[in-house]
């Protein structure tokens, strides 16, 4: 059971995009042959739209003993301080302060983060970049489970 958990999905309007890049190839394939232009908008459409789906599958999870993005999972003893950043902040840590060894799960389209501090050396990162739509409430829930 988890405690929190956000899916970092994609704005709709990247779902125009997909159509957009079938569009894009059917009028190339449309000098070869109508038909050509029929598969190539249904398969372009379908590779881009997979591959925005995969890109907004991410999700962030907190349960009692580890905090898991995507793949990686952290245990909660290996987690310091909190902090909470909002658009400003968050913008800064994505560029001027990043550090390249940090463990970054760093979405554009979400505009606000939690930065996590990293006290166990075997993870070899200073802190955890995470976007989230919620930040408040994620931080809530960590400073809860922690007690």
């Amino acid at each position: 059971m988890y405690l929190y958990e956000e899916r970092l999905a994609v704005p709709r309007s990247w779902w125009v995009m997909a159509l957009c890049a079938g569009l894009g190839l059917a009028l190339v394939a449309l000098r070869v042959h109508p038909l050509g232009a029929l598969a190539a908008l249904i398969v372009g459409t379908a590779a881009v739209a997979a591959a925005i789906a995969r890109y907004g599958a991410r999700r962030i999870r907190l349960s009692h003993h580890s905090l898991t993005v995507g793949d990686t999972e952290i245990p909660l003893d290996a987690l310091g301080s909190v902090e909470i950043l909002d658009e400003q902040e968050a913008f800064l840590w994505r560029t001027r302060r990043a550090d390249p060894h940090a463990l970054m799960a760093l979405r554009s389209y979400i505009p606000t983060a939690v930065r996590l501090q990293i006290t166990d050396p075997a993870f070899g990162a200073p802190y955890l970049y995470l976007s989230t739509r919620q930040p408040m409430t994620l931080a809530a829930v960590l400073a809860f489970v922690r007690r």
